[in-house]
């Protein structure tokens, strides 16, 4: 890397660690009305109020709710709210939009430098609202396809999105954000308190923060004190107290897949179909491809093209005993000096010392197939979590530092009740079962056969965290 391109890194690594990083969930509210009940009843006390909509005036007035106000802007915007936050924001969201990360890192390591006490932080607005689908579109060959309405159901998840924030942007804590479809279509109907809460939980079970968008029907509402309104709105705040409870966690330690690729968005629904199987996986950087950060791996993924470092990385990680998948690969590599082991007209698999390196020649055109590829990839043995009667819920496992403890967080994007079966690597001596509609905690009765600890949550219906135990913690297993 050239020492300009070093240097310009570096900075922009600085400027990060001098944003605003906390350490829990948050929620902020994107408000766009002149007015809004007390910070205190809604239950949220961050605002996030688009610049264009509102002036002093009116962040003035939502202060006096009690809110803490911060003003969305885009980077040509910033100026302008830096130059009055200190009337009455607490800091500044910058939205990039389209402008170039080294564009934005040049805003912020001004601004920050100019105004040290002032918050900032950055978010990515390219989130999709959390759901269920019935039909996916897929591009197969160039061709736009529709899947039969009998497949499995198609679920829009932000997981992959938070993974790639927190592996491009590791100093903070993932920002997101998105637009509900009945913002673009208002035949479709409004957000319903369960869609509120499933963002919200979302975004909890993920360890990232949200903004979370509301119709300015919805805000007019609730400020004019609409019975109906504030029955939506306590149920959703039911969600914000469930999410509140979570603690510093790892979860990307669990993962036995790991993710190589950049931040051009090429390998975007790809990584969704892997969340949505619930294959836990970690993204690194192309920087970031070395030995150490592929221990405990058993499948390697790489969307982009292995350079000259690179190669021996791979062919290391396959004599030990890994996967390596390689997609849309060309190019001049050592283990194709012997007749591959299986071979396709779109893909090829070689034999290096215990594991194996699979090409596949052309991107990723069917992202279902491509995940269900990839489970199999995986021996049951090693799979850390897996669930039954689940094919709208998303899992995501968080240990403690220690590992010796942990939670499972369970996400339902049908949004309607549902009987889930649940196996999670380890002898566990007690789980417990928390949800938002009624706290914490129902005891559930584990078995445990072969190494894992099997358990059935009685009712999912949007959100539910479930409480792992350990032999170490509570001194005896049951059996």
């Amino acid at each position: 890397m050239p020492q300009f391109m070093r240097l310009r890194t570096a900075i922009l690594g600085l400027c990060l660690l001098l944003l605003d990083v906390p350490t829990w969930s948050r929620v902020f509210l994107r408000w766009t009305e002149p007015e809004a009940p007390p910070a205190k009843r809604v239950g949220v006390n961050e605002l996030a109020v688009p610049w264009d909509a509102s002036g002093i005036a009116v962040f003035k007035g939502l202060a006096k709710q009690g809110y803490q106000i911060y003003a969305e802007v885009s980077p040509d915007q910033a100026d302008a709210a830096a130059v009055i936050a200190k009337e009455a924001l607490t800091g500044i969201i910058l939205n990039p939009g389209t402008t170039s990360q080294n564009q934005v890192a040049d805003v912020l390591c001004r601004l920050r430098s100019a105004y040290p006490k002032l918050v900032f932080r950055i978010v990515n607005a390219n989130g999709k609202q959390p759901q269920m689908r019935s039909r996916l579109v897929i591009n197969r060959n160039g061709i736009l396809e529709v899947t039969s309405s009998t497949a499995q159901p198609w679920i829009d998840t932000n997981l992959a999105l938070v993974k790639l924030e927190r592996a491009f942007h590791p100093p903070e804590v993932p920002l997101y954000s998105f637009h509900w479809d009945s913002e673009k279509n208002e035949q479709l109907p409004a957000p319903t308190a369960e869609d509120y809460g499933l963002a919200v939980a979302e975004a909890g079970a993920f360890d990232a923060d949200i903004i979370l968008p509301l119709p300015a029907s919805l805000q007019k509402d609730m400020a004019q004190n609409s019975s109906a309104a504030w029955e939506i709105w306590n149920e959703v705040k039911r969600y914000f107290a469930f999410v509140s409870t979570t603690t510093n966690r790892h979860s990307d330690s669990n993962s036995n897949v790991g993710v190589v690729t950049d931040d051009s968005g090429a390998s975007y629904e790809a990584l969704n179909l892997l969340a949505r199987h619930n294959i836990l996986f970690r993204v690194l950087r192309p920087s970031d491809f070395n030995e150490r950060n592929l221990e405990h791996l058993d499948v390697l993924i790489a969307f982009v093209t292995p350079d000259a470092r690179a190669i021996p990385v791979i062919s290391v990680f396959a004599a030990k005993g890994g996967t390596a998948v390689l997609v849309d690969s060309h190019g001049a590599y050592p283990w194709r000096s012997s007749q591959p082991i299986r071979n396709s007209e779109n893909s090829a698999s070689h034999a290096v010392g215990k594991g194996r390196v699979i090409e596949l020649s052309e991107p990723v055109s069917d992202p279902e197939t491509f995940a269900q590829d990839v489970r199999r990839l995986i021996d049951n043995q090693k799979m850390e979590i897996s669930l039954w009667n689940a094919l709208t819920t998303v899992a995501v496992l968080h240990r403690s530092a220690d590992q010796d403890v942990g939670t499972i967080e369970l996400l339902n994007y049908a949004e309607e009740p549902l009987r889930v079966q649940v196996r999670v690597k380890g002898f566990r001596s007690t789980i417990r079962y928390e949800t938002p509609e009624h706290g914490c905690c129902e005891s559930l009765k584990p078995t445990q056969h072969d190494g894992f600890t099997e358990f059935v949550v009685p009712s999912l219906h949007v959100a539910g965290r479930v409480h792992l135990g350990s032999e170490h913690a509570h001194g005896r297993v049951q059996r």
